[in-house]
């Protein structure tokens, strides 16, 4: 008599169950936050959300496969399912998709774009870059470094909205 075989029955149902209950999702539950606020918690009215990651930009749909990711700073754009779309400026941070459909992107900082002032972006990326090429020691260039690039893309973010 087998002992196993059943096993293996049970656990060959279980796996079908999780990928027939995956292809059912149609909406993705939702959270985008930073230390400063939450802009979505778990909502349910979003339909499309791209994200700028160190491995390149992409978009998550509901039935996205698992994915974690390193954000780098760009643009954030959500579509909700009424059509608006969002585009917030994140320096930084964290997105991981998993497999219910649900999504979650942590930002270090995350500010609307319309709320972003050119003439004060491009002061701070003259600055960073004045800083970048005074900078003497590897920590102070290595630092100076990432706030010319954060700066960069807060002025691509404004002019071009990508």
């Amino acid at each position: 008599m087998s002992f196993i075989r059943p096993l293996l029955t049970i656990k060959n149902a279980q796996s079908q169950f999780r990928l027939i209950s995956r292809s059912m999702a149609t909406e993705m539950s939702f959270t985008f936050a930073s230390p400063a606020q939450v802009i979505y918690n778990q909502a349910r009215n979003v339909k499309q959300v791209d994200v700028p990651s160190l491995s390149g930009s992409f978009g998550i749909l509901a039935n996205h496969v698992p994915t974690l990711a390193v954000l780098k700073p760009g643009i954030v754009t959500v579509t909700e399912t009424e059509g608006a779309v969002k585009k917030f400026f994140v320096s930084s941070g964290s997105v991981a998709v998993n497999a219910d459909s649900s999504v979650q992107v942590l930002a270090e900082e995350a500010f609307p774009v319309e709320q972003l002032d050119l003439k004060a972006a491009q002061e701070q990326l003259s600055e960073a870059q004045r800083s970048l090429s005074s900078a003497a020691s590897d920590v102070e260039k290595a630092e100076a470094q990432v706030a010319v690039e954060t700066a960069e893309a807060v002025v691509r973010a404004i002019q071009t909205g990508i």
